[in-house]
């Protein structure tokens, strides 16, 4: 399970996917001009140009995910090199997006992350910290487990992950989760104002659980040995 060969083919991929995306999004947002996403009436976006949007971003999840089952032999694997794909496709994205587009300016720029299933709102530098660890955790499931001992989160590390993804979640779609309606014409609208680093420090430090756990069973093991 543990092949480094397998982790630079995901890698190498998923650069590849980030340049695509960047790409198509320098594009959407020239046409729309909408370079910078932080602005009034940030989704200016026709109905059937929406559905396509949404349709892409699903589709990106398929593609990482596809990529992550062929790289993994067992499910746990699979797991991790679906981690590392999108951390790397993230991180990757923003850079090739900088040079295309002139934008982001800054970690701290505001972006429209994701729309499904509500458009998520945040500072570039959030993603890319949950990024990171994803590539961590998922090289550390991939690479560094052996044979009949997987390296592997005990279960209330995953929940303590799990809150944390949620709290993430709220932070980001935050002001949709709060609007009048979830229509199309109100949602487009929103602009949030602030960030709240609190909540999603908690929420990221909540998340890096199963690292932590797996780095104190890596540890053991080691003294065990010694």
């Amino acid at each position: 399970m543990n092949d480094p060969r397998r982790w630079t083919a995901v890698g190498i991929f998923s650069i590849a996917m980030a340049l695509l995306e960047a790409a198509v999004v320098t594009y959407l947002r020239v046409f729309l001009d909408r370079v910078d996403p932080y602005q009034p009436n940030p989704l200016p976006v026709p109905a059937w140009l929406m559905h396509v949007e949404i349709a892409r971003e699903t589709a990106t999840l398929i593609m990482l995910l596809s990529v992550a089952w062929l790289a993994g032999p067992i499910w746990r694997a699979r797991f991790g090199y679906f981690l590392i794909a999108f951390g790397i496709w993230d991180i990757f994205y923003y850079a090739f997006l900088a040079p295309l587009s002139g934008w982001p300016r800054s970690l701290l720029d505001w972006d429209v992350l994701f729309l499904i299933p509500l458009p998520w709102w945040g500072p570039v530098l959030a993603p890319v910290l949950i990024a990171i660890l994803m590539i961590v955790g998922g090289t550390l499931i991939t690479q560094l487990g052996k044979g009949d001992k997987p390296l592997w989160p005990q279960p209330v590390s995953w929940n303590m992950s799990l809150a944390g993804a949620l709290l993430a979640l709220y932070v980001f779609m935050r002001d949709a989760i709060h609007a009048p309606d979830w229509t199309r014409e109100t949602l487009a609208v929103i602009l949030p104002v602030a960030f709240n680093w609190s909540l999603f420090l908690l929420a990221l430090a909540l998340m890096s659980a199963p690292i932590a756990n797996m780095c104190w069973q890596i540890k053991s093991r080691v003294t065990t040995k010694t």
